[in-house]
């Protein structure tokens, strides 16, 4: 069975280990970035990068936009739009509000296109992985079109029609903000209060405090290693959208409002962080507590020597 032809558009943290496990899988890949070099660098893997999002798209049966925003997103569908066969099927994984994924369906709806929302959870170890969470909103029979590229990918489930992704993204980002937060107290106050934060987490691993964020999170506390997977930025764009969707439906998070003031704390300095340095941000509201005594890392640190 020949399998159909993908436009891939955002090579980024995320984008680049999904793209390489699309072509891994079999699939036809073509690329585009902004900066070319980082399609061009997906050559060897079997990817064809474009120079152009229009050049990427012609004669794709499936696009999947991975970008910043919903702006971007905007931009692009509008810009591809005279470029997209009909009844071609836009996946967006980026993480957008629901209004933005809304207004994404109507136009290549209108255009003659088909449209799924599908945001992703697992960072880039799942990425790299293929072990992502995909949360799709779309209508059933778009969704089972767009079922086995995204299982190359992932897990995904179906969560409603178009919006509804994002509206589950945006429950599974209030979970891991708040609880990164949660995780950045416990090591603390266990640092502080005379316990090894190290134990203390080994401790609790196994009992109802136990979570991803916890293994994750809790280790890069304790290794004081912010070198991102995701970012404070995104966290914090995140969270935004968080409150912009409950303002909307008419519902009060204060606990996420709590949570998107810590993260404003750094986004000033620390915008490409690793979203564990919420600790950082705990850590200035309680001068003279700190957990550990590394060094911070921000950027990965070379094993080469020179010879």
């Amino acid at each position: 069975m020949t399998l159909p032809t993908l436009a891939f558009l955002g090579i980024g943290l995320m984008g680049k280990p999904m793209a390489t496990r699309l072509a891994q899988a079999g699939y036809p890949v073509r690329a585009w970035n902004r900066t070319p070099a980082k399609a061009e660098a997906l050559r060897s893997t079997g990817v064809q990068p474009c120079a152009t999002p229009e050049e990427a798209v012609q004669g794709a049966t499936i696009v999947i936009s991975m970008l910043e925003a919903g702006p971007v997103v905007g931009q692009l569908i509008e810009a591809a739009l005279p470029h997209l066969a009909p009844g071609t099927l836009w996946i967006d994984m980026s993480s957008t509000r629901q209004d933005e994924a809304l207004a994404f369906h109507v136009l290549l709806r209108d255009a003659g296109c088909r449209f799924i929302d599908a945001p992703v959870s697992g960072g880039v170890q799942g990425a790299e992985a293929g072990q992502l969470a995909i949360m799709a909103g779309g209508d059933e029979h778009d969704y089972a079109g767009a079922a086995p590229v995204l299982r190359a990918l992932g897990t995904p489930k179906r969560v409603g029609p178009a919006g509804s992704g994002q509206v589950a993204k945006l429950c599974n980002q209030l979970i891991v903000g708040a609880t990164i937060n949660i995780v950045a107290e416990a090591l603390l106050l266990a640092e502080a209060a005379g316990a090894d934060p190290a134990a203390v987490r080994e401790a609790i691993r196994g009992g109802f405090a136990g979570s991803r964020v916890l293994e994750v999170h809790g280790q890069r506390m304790l290794d004081r290693n912010f070198v991102p997977g995701g970012q404070v930025k995104t966290q914090l764009k995140d969270q935004r959208n968080i409150l912009a969707a409950a303002a909307s439906a008419g519902v009060t998070l204060p606990v996420t409002a709590l949570v998107t003031r810590q993260y404003e704390t750094i986004e000033g300095d620390l915008p490409a962080a690793d979203h564990a340095a919420a600790l950082i941000a705990l850590e200035r509201l309680n001068p003279g507590k700190r957990l550990g005594s590394g060094e911070d890392q921000f950027r990965l640190i070379s094993t080469s020597r020179t010879q």
